[in-house]
């Protein structure tokens, strides 16, 4: 019998029909064999396996949503909610941050309508408007006074938070009631509380900005009475104070502006003529910001002038002779000269002649007067004075100098020009330096540029020096993988490579075992028949075949070891999973 085959071994005598699969799938029959505790761990994992491919996949398809508003403190949720409805732009809430998210592409369009629909984020102050609610008939003067203040405690609020750094604030006015009694009276005051954005500050000028506006809006609020904290608690207003801290910092902020100025008259003047890149200019200012103040007065000794002068003239005469009480020397002229005018008699007579006689001449003739024809009497006496007083002023000028703080002392410029480019003949560009002419005409561009002085001191210094090559920083495009669409493809990508890798890696494995478990009895039945032929004997010289979904004929003993292996390869090669079964089953055995 050694052509016989046998395609499936008769069954055992007294044993049971096998059992049909439930609803007709053998996985299922499979399932119901296994214990409860297992049949339980593969639902559940084949459940949290669906569920994650379907977050996955959601999670791959799901927009890019955008933060429209930080917060919607401080505004209508029911209009944002209304307005974004009616323009059909989807929309959601952050639990944990309260931001109202949109997609990406509906950002700007959410905006434009929320702006038309004059939805904006309100800081919760109340300005005016609160005056125009209806009082009360015996409303007193306490709550009206309260009530202004309030009202313009929020409108300042209001102006101030209108600035670009800051986010929000709040004021508060300290206003004294008024007394009729000046040495009662009090002066306002005002604190402002600004909160400012992150990584923003105030500058000097905004603070003086800030600190002005209030004081202005207040009646007879100084602005020393302001003060201004952020929310960090710093006093911003100290900034104000004149002290020598802060006027250091004025003055070096006035000369990095002065020297920009200066440096950018040299850019406009360079840039037409090298080109972008082709120069580098630094401008380094010296200024002096000593307060000098200086009085002078000179005098003149060659130029004397007459401030003021007093002239007395007194003469007095009298026809008459002496009088009074005889023996009274103070009434007595005194005598006539007794000094000879001529030798001789007659000079004796002429000396003799009384005040109001006849005057005569050496010949004793009478002396006529010319103009009266007249006879000429002798003088009576007469007392005559003069005093005269002149007061000189020499020539004087008095002066008083201030020197203006800032005032620019010296100035230095340094330029540096890069090699000039000359293209060939054949299109090849070369590099050659500037020639002394060429040096010397950038040189007297920025002289005139800068306002050189060559009795202040200044020095202009232009240069030829080649640049390095690699002195230009390029700016780098914008990798792919930072784009946008970038991500969007790889969030994709990756909810594919999950799935295949949750089907392949869990179920598929997952399915194997459960639907090998028919495979493994078909070779464990297979197993006992090929153990009943062997026992019975009668077939052992003759080919066997496995039954099975496919007929595997083993050669007989007697065909050579060449044919024994090549069959066992093949059965190796046909159905790996029923001889690594009947390995197992004889390693169980030995054991």
């Amino acid at each position: 019998m050694a052509d016989a085959v046998v395609d499936n071994a008769p069954a055992k005598s007294g044993a049971p029909a096998p059992k049909p699969p439930l609803l007709n799938l053998a996985f299922l029959e499979n399932i119901s064999q296994m214990p409860m505790l297992r049949q339980v761990g593969l639902l559940v994992g084949l459940a949290a396996s669906v569920a994650i491919g379907f977050a996955v996949v959601l999670w791959s398809q799901q927009p890019d949503y955008r933060p429209l508003y930080g917060s919607l403190a401080g505004m209508d949720t029911k209009q944002v909610m209304d307005t974004l409805a009616s323009a059909d732009i989807q929309y959601r809430v952050e639990p944990n941050s309260g931001a109202l998210l949109v997609k990406a592409d509906d950002l700007s369009r959410a905006r434009l309508k929320l702006a038309a629909a004059g939805v904006a984020p309100s800081d919760g102050n109340v300005g005016f408007e609160l005056l125009d609610k209806e009082q009360g008939l015996g409303t007193s003067q306490f709550m009206e006074a309260t009530r202004y203040r309030r009202s313009l405690e929020g409108e300042l609020a209001r102006t101030v938070s209108s600035l670009n750094n800051v986010k929000a604030a709040r004021v508060h006015l300290a206003i004294p009631k008024s007394s009729v009694f000046v040495r009662d009276e009090r002066k306002p005051s005002a604190s402002v509380l600004v909160e400012l954005y992150p990584g923003r500050a105030l500058e000097a000028g905004q603070v003086m900005a800030i600190v002005n506006l209030v004081a202005t809006s207040v009646p007879e609020l100084d602005k020393s009475q302001v003060t201004v904290v952020d929310q960090r608690g710093n006093l911003l207003s100290e900034q104000l104070q004149d002290t020598a801290l802060t006027m250091a910092g004025k003055q070096f902020d006035y000369s990095r502006r002065m020297e920009g100025m200066l440096t950018q008259r040299v850019h406009n003047i360079l840039q037409p003529v090298l080109g972008n890149d082709r120069y580098k200019a630094e401008v380094s200012a010296d200024l002096d910001f000593s307060a000098v103040e200086s009085t002078s007065e000179q005098f003149n000794p060659d130029q004397p002038a007459l401030r003021s002068e007093q002239a007395v003239n007194e003469q007095r005469a009298s026809s008459q002779g002496p009088q009074g009480v005889p023996g009274a020397l103070s009434n007595q002229p005194p005598g006539p000269a007794s000094a000879p005018q001529t030798t001789g008699g007659a000079a004796g007579a002429a000396g003799a002649i009384q005040p109001g006689q006849p005057l005569v001449d050496a010949n004793g003739q009478q002396i006529m007067d010319p103009t009266t024809g007249q006879p000429m009497l002798a003088p009576y006496p007469s007392d005559k004075r003069e005093q005269t007083t002149k007061n000189f002023e020499l020539d004087r000028s008095i002066s008083h100098t201030r020197q203006q703080q800032g005032r620019l002392t010296r100035l230095s410029v340094a330029v540096v020009v890069d090699d000039q480019v000359k293209l060939g003949a054949n299109g090849e560009a070369t590099r050659a330096p500037w020639g002394a002419e060429d040096l010397a005409r950038f040189t007297r561009l920025v002289q005139d540029a800068v306002g050189f002085d060559a009795s202040r001191g200044d020095s202009v210094t232009v240069i030829n020096v080649p640049f390095a090559a690699d002195r230009g920083e390029e700016i780098a495009d914008i990798a792919f993988y930072q784009q946008p669409w970038f991500w969007d493809i790889v969030k994709q990508v990756l909810g594919v490579l999950f799935i295949l890798v949750l089907v392949f890696g869990v179920l598929r494995p997952v399915l194997n075992n459960i639907t090998g478990g028919g495979k493994q009895a078909a070779a464990d039945s297979d197993m006992e028949l090929g153990g009943m032929i062997g026992m019975d004997g009668e077939l052992a010289n003759d080919r066997v075949s496995l039954g099975g979904p496919s007929s595997i004929l083993l050669p007989s003993p007697s065909e050579g070891y060449e044919a024994q292996l090549n069959a066992i390869k093949g059965l190796v090669a046909e159905d790996p999973g029923r001889v690594a079964q009947v390995v197992k089953e004889w390693i169980n055995a030995d054991e």
